[in-house]
């Protein structure tokens, strides 16, 4: 079997790579927009599967990973910035609060499709304006959903708590990933 990651993220293929399985990564443009009527906690799930249908070259023996993360706090979902004012007010928002990453996969065979979705809780200290400029100058979160990174700076200086998987608010829930492709690639 061959597996395929449908993802740019550097982080994505960086904890595939570590957890062992040998992956090729392409390429997959479609919508990821969602109806607003959808459930937070499923919005993840449902654009990571639209991503796996989107892939139309799927073969008989090739198993596709998509992923999809989002960041909600009281229900308002914060995808990634696209403007540096957009990053700080989002920063402003997490500062002093609890706010959810919801990360999902989907893994799609010719013959199967699994979709699960691991949501973390993660509680910020108080966030100075002047440390969110700093973070936004120095480490540019513009490809970050909720406009940081667990593993960059404001993770390691500004989180007071975590509840749930560290490899989840990073973009891939190692775990299940694990659990559903150690039978294609057992461990030698």
């Amino acid at each position: 079997m061959k597996l395929l990651l449908a993802s740019a993220s550097p982080r994505r293929q960086e904890l595939l790579k570590s957890i062992g399985f040998p992956f090729e990564v392409v390429k997959i443009n479609c919508d990821e927009s969602y109806s607003e009527t959808l459930n937070t906690k499923d919005i993840a799930a449902y654009v990571a599967k639209t991503k796996a249908e989107a892939y139309l070259e799927l073969k008989d023996d090739e198993i596709l990973l998509t992923s999809d993360t989002i960041v909600a706090l009281d229900n308002e979902i914060l995808l990634k910035p696209k403007s540096e004012e957009k990053a700080f007010e989002m920063l402003s928002k997490l500062s002093g609060k609890t706010h959810q990453v919801y990360t999902a996969i989907c893994i799609k065979t010719t013959s199967e499709t699994i979709v699960e979705t691991d949501c973390a809780d993660v509680s910020f200290h108080e966030i100075s304006e002047e440390e969110i400029s700093f973070y936004i100058k120095n480490f540019k979160p513009f490809d970050k959903a909720g406009s940081y990174g667990i593993q960059e700076w404001m993770g390691m200086a500004k989180i007071a708590e975590i509840k749930g998987s560290y490899y989840s608010i990073m973009g891939l829930p190692t775990h299940w990933v694990y659990q559903y492709l150690s039978k294609y690639f057992p461990v030698s």
